[in-house]
């Protein structure tokens, strides 16, 4: 299995190691520059990190380091590889949807760019936050989350759950979660409440911006954020992801869906670790190794030779 990390993975140096070491990862960042308008190797490597912090810059930059990973993983394989399936955490959905041959590279550089400007308006509109929930079961951090008017961002394991709402309600959450018995609450550094419904205005405007863009089957299993379960057709896929804009990730069904079809082991590819440090709490067992450079490329394929 494939996974692909979301926004908040960035890191100034990301994807400099791979751009240097492989002509194929380096023609990826020099296809997104063209498309974008400015040089984002450059600004991978360089920052400085408020500008490539911006929901414009971050989530198109995560993408394309994590193509450049999967582009190492193949290279260190030395064989095409056979993906059985994939998932992404939020944004890294579409990097998701790219490997599966759903929508080409240009378009998905252009949809996350114009995705990242309409969340960033949203943001700006509405004060926002998010707050992660620590040693909780799903049930009681929802519970937190109607006491203190806040919803339900991410489901990323059974005791990790992401909330998100107004500004203004986040030292509720705090409070409601550390009454309830939550081992941590820590706020985000985020721009704003992501995956609520702070976010329709943006989830409108994406509506607008992908309905000329060209959607195909799956050619391999990928896993919706929304739902859960499998993607299916091009018109299911395209409605479900601007659904995703404000509705809640179940990252847990999707990594367990991919582990109950047998699909092991599991590449983190893009920047980060975090989609590796999840997995053993929603699945035990099931080997995940995150490539991110040239080094972790060639320790991850030792899973697969």
């Amino acid at each position: 299995m494939l996974l692909f990390p979301g926004q908040g993975a960035q890191t100034v140096g990301m994807g400099s190691d791979l751009a240097a070491g492989l002509p194929e990862c380096r023609a990826l960042f020099d296809e997104a520059s063209d498309v974008l308008g400015l040089d984002l190797l450059k600004l991978c490597t360089e920052g400085p990190l408020e500008e490539l912090t911006k929901s414009r810059n971050a989530q198109p930059a995560i993408f394309v380091v994590s193509m450049a990973a999967r582009a190492a993983l193949a290279h260190a394989a030395g064989v095409p590889l056979a993906v059985g399936g994939t998932a992404g955490l939020s944004s890294g959905e579409w990097a998701a949807l790219h490997e599966a041959g759903v929508i080409s590279f240009a378009d998905t550089v252009r949809v996350l760019r114009a995705r990242g400007e309409f969340m960033q308006a949203a943001c700006e509109a509405t004060p926002g936050g998010m707050l992660t929930l620590i040693g909780l079961p799903v049930e009681k951090a929802r519970e937190v989350a109607a006491e203190a008017g806040l919803e339900v961002a991410n489901l990323n394991s059974p005791l990790q759950t992401v909330l998100s709402g107004h500004a203004d309600r986040i030292p509720a959450g705090e409070a409601a979660a550390k009454a309830a018995g939550a081992k941590r609450a820590l706020k985000l550094n985020v721009a704003g409440a992501f995956h609520s419904t702070l976010m329709q205005p943006a989830a409108d405007q994406l509506a607008h911006f992908i309905q000329d863009i060209e959607f195909s089957a799956p050619k391999v299993p990928v896993w919706s954020n929304v739902t859960g379960q499998l993607h299916t057709t091009p018109e299911e896929i395209r409605r479900l992801m601007v659904a995703q804009v404000v509705s809640s990730v179940r990252w847990t069904d999707c990594f367990a869906g991919l582990a109950a079809a047998g699909l092991t082991p599991g590449f983190e590819c893009g920047p980060g670790t975090v989609l590796a440090g999840l997995a053993p709490r929603i699945v035990a067992g099931v080997p995940v190794k995150s490539i991110f450079d040239l080094a972790s490329a060639q320790e991850a394929v030792k899973l697969i030779q």
